[in-house]
């Protein structure tokens, strides 16, 4: 009867363990419309949505670390957090340092300037050209030759700076361009020129070989199936980003 009792007990406890497993999620909060700080001070967006996804077939519990995105990488290593869900592009560079789910979204580049302005955005010398600093949108800005290139720390203070006319020509991702540019503060502005498509997918991030990996994208594949990656999408856009 007590070896009994002690198996049942053992058996009770290791069930709370693994429903109470939690997963530590960094992610920047400055980035809208996929990560940013709401009216109560709680992380929110696209990619925190996917999160909570995830996290739900996972039978695990989001906890969400915001960081900001220059030490979002040594966060991750420092075991700050396990995975990094904040809009990351899969690059060569960064698979150096971490390992990478399979793809949740697509992004391209885009330019952007104030209505009726006629930038050209193949003759941009001379010109004020912003973007948000270790990004891919920074690479392609540092190489447009005679730009004025100034880079930012996040997002939205780029935002500021075209929005005051401290720069001529944001390079940004476009889907949060998209987004800003249906917001009160992005009225007055428009693409210019065509997307850039530079091939780029977004993943999320986790330490060299953590079996993490294995389950996330086995989760993605799963909300993908039941129509919950297309709910979320739809939220936020009008067309699909996968």
């Amino acid at each position: 009867m007590k070896k009994l009792l002690f198996c049942s007990l053992l058996l009770l406890l290791t069930s709370g363990s693994v429903l109470a497993e939690k997963i530590r999620i960094g992610t920047e909060g400055a980035y809208p419309p996929f990560n940013m700080i709401d009216q109560d001070g709680q992380v929110a967006g696209f990619d925190v949505d996917i999160a909570k996804a995830l996290c739900t077939r996972m039978d695990t519990e989001c906890v969400f670390v915001t960081q900001d995105w220059d030490g979002i990488i040594p966060g991750l290593l420092a075991r700050k957090y396990d995975a990094v869900v904040a809009s990351m592009s899969i690059t060569e560079e960064r698979k150096k340092a971490v390992d990478f789910s399979d793809r949740y979204y697509s992004n391209s580049l885009a330019m952007i300037a104030k209505s009726g302005t006629n930038i050209d955005p193949t003759q941009l010398q001379g010109k004020s050209v912003g973007a948000q600093r270790a990004t891919i949108a920074a690479d392609h800005a540092n190489a447009i030759e005679g730009a004025n290139v100034k880079l930012y720390d996040t997002q939205e203070n780029a935002y500021l700076d075209l929005n005051s006319g401290r720069i001529d020509v944001l390079m940004t991702d476009r889907l949060p361009g998209y987004d800003w540019l249906n917001s009160e503060q992005g009225k007055g502005f428009e693409f210019i020129g065509d997307a850039i498509d530079i091939g780029d997918q977004i993943g999320i991030a986790v330490r060299k070989g953590d079996k993490l990996r294995e389950r996330l994208n086995k989760a993605i594949e799963e909300i993908r199936a039941d129509g919950t990656y297309q709910r979320i999408n739809a939220k936020y856009f009008p067309f699909s980003i996968y």
